[in-house]
């Protein structure tokens, strides 16, 4: 029942140790409270206003003498304020103890009116301050709280309740009696505290008395204080009495029984503890103990019997060795490997598929064809189970998600997850380990990586292996070759194991960059999974569900402080970046996160719904915005599509003519393909020239110009040949193309029209561009029905086979304002 008092940082007083000696004879003793003082106590007036003074870790009873320790600045002088004038003073408790300076909302509201009895100077400087309780209060509103807090206070007074019930009467007995009890168990508490507990004859007095000394929190001390029954709160003061009696209780059965089962086989392994200890101290540590150590841990390994053969040979080697010599310590970390390596230990794969997609589509948005890869690895695995795992290699540019892939794809398999960087490695050693023969050896990477996850089966990222490069220390890449490998990687060979570890459960999942630098022989050992860039559509919903709110928690604010729409993060998207992944994009959106951060930091108005304005007053002007379609007013200007490393677009094929002898110029730095895709149109036109209603003599007084704006960009591939052919027909007829259309497809001297790839990426390109009318090859048919459709809303496409039908749908018989006569 000792209670522990502290205020600040002051040092604590033990409540039975407390000693009133210091006081002079001129000092105001106070006795244990009798009924004709609590009588005169309860007839006071409390004043209306006063000082409140918060105790840190403990709870001020009505009539209790406690003394405190000041340490704190307020308080202190709260102290010398009540001393010289009324002495009274308000004491609640602090909601938490370790709050330096507590303010309205850290307090209890109902507290203690207190007296203040002396005030003593410590010899440490210390301020020790006695005080008495006498009512109940409650805070009715605060004043002020500097230079300590002040309040308007209201009485709460105690419920009536029959004194001298026979109930009432036999609880107080109860509480006497228990007290005592425990008084007389417990040897932490003097014994003069019964004399204390005997001598009490008013009933609330008792009460409070054994609440204020209970060993309880501050919280469940306060809310005692708050019982305004005093039946009540004696019946739960001898509750906690009864759950402290049972504790001692119990510790001394635990004691006794420690005692008894302490037999001599415990002392003698006690003992030895202690030999060893003093050996170890001495620096002599018992190895034959340690090898013994080691030989029960090797009975508890799952491996096979070729590996315990080979670890028992190892282990007669270390013990018929010096400890004094440097083979020693290195035979031990060979032998320790051994131990810490999970052989035949393999975490349990979870095979939800349902739960797996939801965590793979949690985690990424698109990725499709690599999110349908690992569900149906998923699948295989659990119709067979014992299916070797697979070599995955996710190809692609940077930033697209193929790193943290893995991530979810060793939660979904329950796996442990393991991430190796190739970056740059150029050691073999670093794969294969070196022999344990030289000084400083150690394994390789690879058995590194599986000690750490600590199963034989885990999730293993090999980052960036088309960053692998050779050097005088050996190749990389070849040594990867094994590992890679399922047909040899069940008996993977480290030159500091010199064992064969079996890697065959291993989900191993490459990431490159770039497949021209992988050597053939890897690359031919891997699944090649294309993960291709995102559309801006995908980028607008990545920023919204991932990169956002990762964004807004990392710098400190919620969705409440900043929210940006989709039109602005489509803004963002095509105006200030322009990848295949989203890296350029988290950049941006931190950038406006930082802005709305630094607002609210320096407490000044701003647009918490962002609008186009915002993000260029914070982004500066678009650097990169995309063509729109222009009008058709000009013949030979037609509109393609273009597939890109960041997504779709369009492209304007402008041609020209001019008086000449029929040469054929071609700009925009175009690629080789490119170049004869202009060729070959134009060689259509001069044997098709009467189906088109051409005069076969402009062929021969005319030069023509083929031009691609945006030179700087290098262009390449045949999927602009029905462009060029219909630009060349618009300008040779001075017809007008037709409104809002956009073509793709690439020609052959028949006229044919033969089928070109990135539809989904064009078809994006053209809706961005409000193109309504598209023509492809009836062969890309199927490529526009693997598009959401969503994406494909107010758009008509008009598939076609031959370069007439391709005529027929771009030119219209319209001539365009200001024709030439040819």
């Amino acid at each position: 029942m000792t209670v522990h008092i502290t205020m600040g940082d002051a040092k604590i007083i033990q409540f039975d140790n407390m000693s009133l000696q210091d006081i002079n004879d001129e000092s105001e003793l106070i006795p244990l409270l009798t009924p004709e003082d609590e009588e005169e106590m309860r007839n006071e007036v409390l004043p209306e206003t006063l000082p409140i003074l918060p105790l840190r870790n403990t709870v001020l009873f009505p009539g209790v003498v406690i003394p405190i320790t000041a340490g704190r600045d307020k308080s202190i002088s709260l102290i010398k304020y009540a001393n010289k004038g009324s002495k009274a003073i308000g004491v609640v408790s602090q909601k938490d103890e370790e709050t330096e300076d507590p303010g309205v909302k850290d307090i209890n509201t109902l507290g203690t009116v207190a007296r203040i009895l002396r005030v003593l100077q410590m010899p440490d400087g210390n301020t020790t301050v006695i005080i008495q309780g006498k009512k109940r209060f409650e805070i009715a509103e605060v004043l002020t709280e500097k230079p300590y807090m002040t309040a308007t206070i209201r009485e709460v007074k105690d419920d009536d309740v029959d004194q001298e019930g026979e109930e009432f009467l036999a609880i107080i007995e109860s509480i006497k009696d228990i007290a005592l009890k425990i008084i007389q168990d417990n040897p932490n508490i003097p014994s003069e505290a019964s004399f204390a507990i005997k001598n009490i004859n008013s009933n609330s007095f008792l009460i409070n008395f054994v609440s204020s000394n209970l060993n309880l929190s501050v919280k469940e001390k306060q809310a005692l204080l708050e019982i305004g029954n005093l039946k009540e709160r004696a019946l739960a003061t001898l509750k906690h009495l009864n759950v402290e009696l049972q504790k001692l209780a119990l510790q001394k059965d635990i004691q006794s029984k420690v005692r008894s089962d302490l037999d001599q086989q415990q002392r003698e392994y006690f003992l030895h503890q202690q030999m060893k200890t003093i050996q170890e101290e001495l620096g002599g540590a018992s190895y034959d103990e340690e090898i013994e150590e080691m030989r029960i841990k090797a009975k508890k390994k799952k491996w096979g019997e070729k590996v315990g053969e080979h670890f028992d040979k190892e282990l007669a080697k270390m013990q018929r060795m010096n400890p004094q010599v440097a083979e020693y310590s290195i035979q031990r970390n060979y032998l320790d490997l051994f131990l810490e390596l999970p052989w035949e230990e393999f975490s349990k794969d979870k095979f939800d598929l349902k739960r797996a997609q939801k965590i793979l589509d949690r985690d990424h948005y698109g990725l499709e064809d690599v999110k349908r890869r690992i569900i149906e690895y998923l699948a295989v695995l659990k119709l067979r189970n014992d299916m070797k795992s697979p070599i995955l290699c996710l190809y692609g540019p940077p930033g697209v998600g193929k790193t943290s892939l893995g991530k979810s794809v060793a939660e979904a398999l329950g796996r442990q997850y393991v991430r190796m960087s190739l970056g740059g490695l150029r050691d073999e050693a670093e794969i294969r380990g070196h022999r344990k023969t030289y000084i400083g050896a150690m394994p390789g990477r690879i058995i590194q990586s599986i000690k750490k996850a600590g199963t034989s089966n885990p999730v293993f990222i090999l980052d960036e292996i088309d960053k692998l490069s050779s050097s005088y220390q050996g190749d990389p890449s070849s040594a990867m070759l094994e590992v890679l490998d399922p047909e040899q990687n069940n008996e993977f060979h480290d030159n500091f194991l010199e064992m064969g570890y079996d890697l065959s459960k291993v989900m191993f999942i490459a990431t490159a960059n770039n497949l021209s630098s992988i050597q053939p022989a890897l690359r031919d050992r891997m699944e090649i999974i294309n993960v291709t860039g995102y559309t801006i559509e995908e980028k607008v919903e990545i920023a919204k569900r991932h990169l956002l709110p990762k964004q807004l928690k990392e710098h400190g604010l919620t969705a409440k402080d900043l929210r940006i729409g989709k039109r602005q993060l489509e803004k963002i998207v095509e105006g200030y970046t322009r990848e295949s992944g989203v890296r350029t994009l988290e950049k941006q959106i931190a950038k406006m996160v930082r802005y709305a951060a630094k607002s609210i930091a320096i407490e000044e108005d701003y647009q918490v719904k962002v609008t186009n304005d915002v993000v260029e007053e914070v982004l500066g002007p678009p650097r990169l915005e995309r063509d729109k379609y222009e009008n058709n007013e000009v013949a030979g200007v037609v509109t393609g599509l273009a597939w890109t490393s960041v997504g779709g677009d369009i492209l304007f094929i402008e041609s020209i003519l001019s008086k000449g002898k029929g040469q054929l110029n071609i700009t925009g730095n175009l690629g080789k393909v490119m170049k004869e895709s202009a060729t070959i149109a134009m060689e259509y036109i001069k044997s098709n020239a009467d189906s088109f209603g051409i005069n076969p003599d402009v062929f021969d007084n005319y030069n023509v110009h083929i031009h691609v704006p945006e030179g700087a960009t290098p262009k390449d591939g045949p999927s602009a040949g029905i462009t060029m052919l219909t630009s060349l027909v618009s300008l040779f007829t001075q017809k007008k193309v037709r409104k809002s259309t956009a073509m793709t497809g690439e020609i052959t001297l028949r006229g044919k029209v033969l089928p070109v790839g990135g539809i989904k990426e064009k078809i994006l390109a053209a809706k961005r561009a409000r193109i309504k009318d598209i023509i492809l090859c009836e062969d890309n048919r199927k490529d526009i029905l693997e598009i959401k459709p969503e994406y494909l809303k107010g758009l008509r496409f008009h598939y076609v086979t031959d370069m007439s039908e391709v005529i027929d749908l771009a030119i219209t018989d319209q001539k365009v304002r200001n024709a030439k006569k040819l």
